[in-house]
């Protein structure tokens, strides 16, 4: 019997085709075909033993596919209940209760609401206003404000005083924004993390948004702890595709960002060589979560109740 993985995508070009080759190619009785959807009904069963989803949070529709194709056991990369639930502020909480050392951090209330939202009736558990100078002398300057859901650097800004803080928070609107530590690195690393067990640390320039090649670029016991931090961020989350994102101050790893579970995979962005080792641990995780299911039911604790 051929186990098939199905593959969700959105613009990316380089690595579908080229994890579907990998998959392929191996010929161990499992294969990668594009999901191919067209109107899901609430007792269809899903043809896959794996769904690998790198588009679902900007495709509605295919979340709700998602969480059905859940309730019928199939397993899915990343879940999608964790995933709709996941935030930035969140992701301080949980790196605060590992003992993880991770910026100082405060969720603010909206900006804005929806129509139909009274400020007078509907927010009277807000206190007002805030207390932005209580937030600047915490944080300190320059500290970081952006969006809580937020991604590939949208709707971040650096703040170097009250004054800028205020402006960026009142053009915020509907989002929902966190302020944050400015942590001021000597150092910065994105791992690229896969099935809760391989990590990749790369050299990585945030400034300009650029993986350098060097695989000497942390000492060992650097290197261990990070690797060993990220798998615990990845396994309380539960993502099998992450990248999680390091500063290093004074020889510190601050967890920066780790809110990604539809890691860049691009061949041109990751460089060739990181790209290959990404291709190679997709295809392996792929393959065994295939043939060795991990029911992810039990990890909602819903299995209880069917």
């Amino acid at each position: 019997m051929v186990l098939k993985v199905g593959l969700l995508v959105g613009r990316e070009w380089s690595f579908p085709p080229r994890f579907i080759e990998e998959v392929n190619r191996r010929n161990e009785g499992v294969v990668v075909e594009y999901c191919k959807l067209g109107g899901t009904w609430m007792d269809e069963p899903i043809p896959y033993a794996v769904i690998i989803d790198r588009i679902s949070h900007e495709v509605p529709y295919y979340r709700s596919y998602l969480k059905h194709a859940v309730l019928q056991g199939v397993t899915v990369v990343n879940n999608p209940f964790m995933w709709t639930a996941d935030d930035k502020f969140f992701g301080a909480s949980l790196a605060t209760k590992l003992g993880i050392a991770h910026p100082k951090t405060i969720v603010l209330p909206n900006k804005d609401y929806v129509p139909g939202i009274v400020p007078t009736e509907s927010l009277r558990n807000l206190v007002y206003p805030l207390d932005w100078q209580g937030i600047v002398d915490r944080l300190g300057l320059p500290l970081i404000l952006k969006d809580a859901h937020g991604g590939g650097w949208r709707g971040v800004y650096v703040c170097h005083s009250l004054e800028e803080l205020i402006r960026a928070y009142d053009q915020s609107g509907l989002l929902t924004m966190i302020a944050q530590e400015y942590i001021q690195f000597e150092h910065y690393v994105r791992c690229l993390c896969i099935g809760r067990q391989d990590v990749l640390p790369m050299r990585y320039d945030p400034r300009q948004r650029q993986y350098i090649v060097d695989h000497a670029h942390l000492s060992p016991s650097l290197g261990q702890q990070i690797i060993e931090d990220s798998l615990k961020l990845v396994n309380a989350l539960g993502y099998d595709m992450n990248s999680v994102e390091w500063a290093i101050r004074d020889g510190v790893p601050y967890a920066i960002d780790f809110m990604n579970p539809a890691p860049d995979m691009d061949i041109y962005s990751l460089t060739p060589h990181y790209f290959e080792w990404a291709v190679k641990h997709m295809a392996d995780m792929a393959i065994r979560l295939a043939k060795n299911p991990r029911p992810q039911l039990r990890e909602l604790r819903w299995n209880e109740l069917f």
